[in-house]
């Protein structure tokens, strides 16, 4: 199976665990940083926490374009966001670049084509 972007944004997604007693300061920032990216049109953030493991958090961010990744990483307000959360949580994995598989356009061979 082939995989490829469908798009022209870009895909990351981050492990995050808050330090004891920091969630809602936690918390905080990330509410600040994900309406800092939208409102400065780089990327559309979903945050999602493990049921089963409640301090875990996943961040899936969908950069609006590989030029918009790269203007909110030259971005110092961005930068002050991050360095902040650097203090409030352990950042346990980070995958910087995903490419979404199209796996619903891929049509499966079958022997009589």
């Amino acid at each position: 199976m082939t995989s490829s972007p469908v798009s022209n944004s870009v895909l990351s997604i981050a492990v995050m665990e808050p330090f004891d007693g920091a969630e809602a300061e936690f918390l905080s920032v990330l509410r600040e940083l994900y309406s800092l990216l939208e409102r400065k049109g780089y990327s559309r953030d979903e945050l999602v926490r493990n049921r089963m493991d409640p301090p875990q958090y996943f961040n899936i961010r969908h950069w609006i374009s590989p030029q918009a990744r790269q203007e909110a990483h030259e971005d110092p307000e961005v930068h002050r966001c991050w360095a902040k959360l650097g203090h409030l949580c352990h950042m346990r994995r980070v995958h910087e670049i995903l490419d979404e598989v199209a796996w619903r356009t891929e049509k499966s061979a079958s022997p009589s084509e």
